[in-house]
């Protein structure tokens, strides 16, 4: 499925599946054409770990920065029969049932009419804490949205019904404007899987979310 003409948005740094939250890529994102964060979260430690007040001679020590797994929880944990479809320009799933948010953030989106997807549905929501704040995450297809635009959510918030429509879900990081799939976007045309893709699956698998079978 193809979807609106993206504005830019930075990719969060590319994360290893088998840590909870890799270490970002030195080289500093290009800035998000909606002011969103150049970077999407601080260096986290591999595994979390407890900051004594002060350092040497008394000095005091930066707090640890919070990993994906110890803010954000499995968006699809509800679905029931979840198949892992693969990866393309975003991750896609089979199923039925509720799709949560990852996390706290901003309803941005939400239709079960959009002519650019199958099935219609195309949701978004940007990310307000955590280490990906000011990301915007979509959910798009076999969905019927249960939010509005607008309104606040977190991680126990439906955000949508999965249906089984024949098309399943696809889902992943949105263009900083929301329009559609930041890997959409006229810079990211490449190979597929898309970067972007592979860097939301990592996060997912993250949470527990089993790895997609193969790349579509």
């Amino acid at each position: 499925a193809t979807g609106h003409a993206p504005a830019q948005q930075a990719t969060p740094a590319v994360r290893q599946a088998a840590t909870p939250h890799a270490t970002p890529a030195a080289t500093p994102h290009a800035t998000p054409a909606t002011g969103q964060a150049a970077t999407p979260h601080a260096t986290p430690a591999a595994t979390p770990h407890a900051t004594p007040a002060t350092g040497p001679e008394g000095q005091p020590q930066a707090e640890p920065q919070p990993t994906a797994a110890s803010v954000y929880r499995n968006p699809l944990r509800g679905v029931s029969d979840l198949v892992m479809e693969g990866v393309d320009q975003g991750v896609d799933f089979g199923g039925a049932g509720p799709v949560y948010a990852l996390g706290d953030g901003v309803i941005t989106n939400a239709t079960a009419d959009d002519s650019a997807w199958p099935g219609g549905g195309w949701i978004t929501y940007r990310l307000t804490a955590g280490p990906d704040t000011g990301f915007t995450v979509y959910l798009a297809e076999d969905v019927t949205p249960t939010v509005q635009v607008g309104q606040t959510v977190t991680s126990s918030t439906v955000i949508a019904n999965m249906f089984n429509g024949g098309d399943g879900i696809q889902t992943g990081w949105a263009s900083s404007d929301a329009s559609a799939a930041q890997s959409q976007a006229a810079d990211a045309n490449g190979p597929v899987p898309a970067i972007a893709s592979i860097n939301f699956e990592a996060l997912l698998q993250s949470l527990g979310v089993p790895a997609a079978s193969s790349a579509s």
